[in-house]
């Protein structure tokens, strides 16, 4: 009797949905699914507050976004003292680096150099200062910071794009 229930027992461990999953056979996912890292709101955290002690050691005052991979707002940090406008620019630059993924300093050179169709497209804010964040070599975001001059948003962006980048 004690052999029968030690076997009862065991089969309807084996047979429990716990044990299948544990030790289901490792399967390739389809083509038509992969697998991406995405930023979380503790990694957008930390970029800006990266880039805030970058901007607070130059003095200057600057808002500093970060979006998702898709350009979507996870984070804004503006600092005191910086113009009400530059929170939509610092979204906007943060949103193109992430759609485009480049540089908004890409951009503004192609502008720059007659490329002036380019602000017939959606969602281009050719100014420098917006930067995708690596990790693993994939984009997971972008940061976009404004207040500042161009050239100085880029350098506060950089500081927080290399916070996450591995």
């Amino acid at each position: 009797m004690r052999l029968a229930t030690a076997a009862l027992a065991v089969l309807a461990f084996v047979a429990s949905p716990a044990f299948a999953v544990e030790n289901a056979p490792a399967v390739a996912a389809p083509k038509s699914v992969v697998q991406k890292y995405a930023l979380a709101l503790d990694g957008a955290k930390k970029a800006a507050a990266a880039a805030e002690a970058e901007a607070l050691k130059n003095g200057w005052n600057v808002v500093i976004a970060i979006t998702d991979d898709g350009g979507n707002l996870l984070y804004l940090q503006r600092l005191d003292g910086t113009q009400a406008s530059s929170s939509e620019t610092a979204t906007r630059k943060a949103s193109t680096a992430a759609l485009f993924k480049r540089p908004t300093k890409a951009l503004e050179d192609a502008v720059a150099g007659g490329r002036v169709s380019l602000l017939s497209l959606p969602n281009v804010t050719p100014l420098e200062g917006g930067l995708p964040i690596l990790y693993k070599g994939e984009i997971i975001g972008a940061i976009g910071v404004s207040g500042a001059q161009s050239s100085q948003d880029a350098q506060v962006a950089k500081v927080g794009a290399d916070t996450l980048a591995q």
